[in-house]
């Protein structure tokens, strides 16, 4: 499950072995955990963690998750927004690269990303093969899903300006939340491969928060969860 070629200095290559068997699920809230660990069923191979909202949040959690424990592989899970069209309603989206879609600056032409303006890259790519596996599998168990970029915001997408503007500056993404980038850095400096899952509970777009379908979209985690089950 390890995608990565080499790992980081200070994190020895025998500590990975030893525990690349287990993973770490990173959520941001409780009730997204607790969705997970339902359709987990017990699992003692999984380690499941609310380390709160926000890129900052959860960075820091699966970061000190990942200093006390060994991990073969690190998820980022939970509910998001989905862009019409490509991930709907109470469907699921795997990240096929988690990117920071809002961390750069404005300019007088645009929005510039932090990797166009020199500050290295915006964009961590999903573990090779395996995400492609765990959407297989979450096809086959008749799980609607979509595969492709999934944005991290740290303002939540509430206007179809914003909306179009952020798929047109990343064709062909699916979703956005608020801490996959955040969970995928620290697992890349531990030399650790990363996915993110998210189930869709509402559109991005034009905030309308009567109209998002949260238990569904948790449901749909719940099952999700149990496929992890049979691909890790």
């Amino acid at each position: 499950m390890n995608d990565t070629n080499q790992f980081p200095s200070g994190v020895p290559a025998g500590r990975a072995a030893a525990g690349e068997n287990r993973v770490l699920i990173v959520t941001a809230v409780a009730a997204e955990r607790e969705a997970i660990l339902r359709g987990l069923g017990g699992s003692t191979r999984f380690e499941v963690i609310a380390a709160g909202a926000g890129t900052a949040a959860a960075a820091a959690g699966t970061a000190a998750a990942l200093a006390a424990g060994s991990y073969g592989c690190v998820i980022s899970a939970g509910i998001g927004g989905g862009f019409p069209g490509r991930a709907p309603l109470g469907s699921l989206a795997v990240a096929s690269e988690m990117i920071a879609a809002d961390l750069g600056a404005e300019t007088p032409e645009g929005f510039r990303s932090a990797a166009e303006l020199g500050f290295g890259s915006n964009t961590v790519p999903a573990a090779h093969g395996t995400a492609e596996a765990l959407a297989a599998a979450l096809a086959a168990a008749g799980l609607p899903v979509s595969t492709g970029p999934v944005l991290t915001v740290s303002t939540a997408t509430g206007t179809a300006g914003t909306a179009a503007a952020l798929a047109a500056r990343h064709p062909g993404a699916v979703a956005e939340a608020m801490e996959g980038h955040g969970v995928a850095v620290a697992a890349q400096r531990f030399g650790i491969a990363a996915l993110e899952l998210r189930a869709i509970s509402n559109p991005v777009g034009p905030r309308d928060r009567a109209a998002w379908q949260i238990p569904a979209a948790l449901n749909a985690l719940a099952a999700a969860a149990a496929i992890l089950l049979e691909v890790l």
